[in-house]
């Protein structure tokens, strides 16, 4: 009688572990693939901002090549250079 309690407490010990596994099993697997569809979408945020960034720089380059030099020379005098500091008000 004490045998077949020790053998049904092994198969249960038995059934629990593997749930157990089994559960740890899922989880892990479930976390590999977020871990995968987060590398992926990254990489599909990054590959947008550089397709953004290839098309700026496009159109900037059209746009100058477009425009006459004394324009070009006037946009960077305006923009890209700073302005000379303010007088002081004595």
């Amino acid at each position: 009688m004490l045998q077949q309690w020790i053998k049904r407490g092994l198969g249960v010990v038995a059934a629990l572990v593997a749930g157990l596994v089994a559960v740890a099993g899922v989880y892990w697997r479930g976390r590999a693939m977020g871990r995968a569809q987060e590398r992926a979408d990254s990489e599909a945020r990054l590959q947008a901002r550089a397709a953004d960034a290839r098309k700026e720089v496009r159109d900037v380059q059209e746009k100058v090549a477009r425009s006459n030099d004394d324009a070009v020379a006037d946009r960077l005098k305006s923009g890209w250079v700073r302005s000379s500091p303010p007088a002081d008000r004595d």
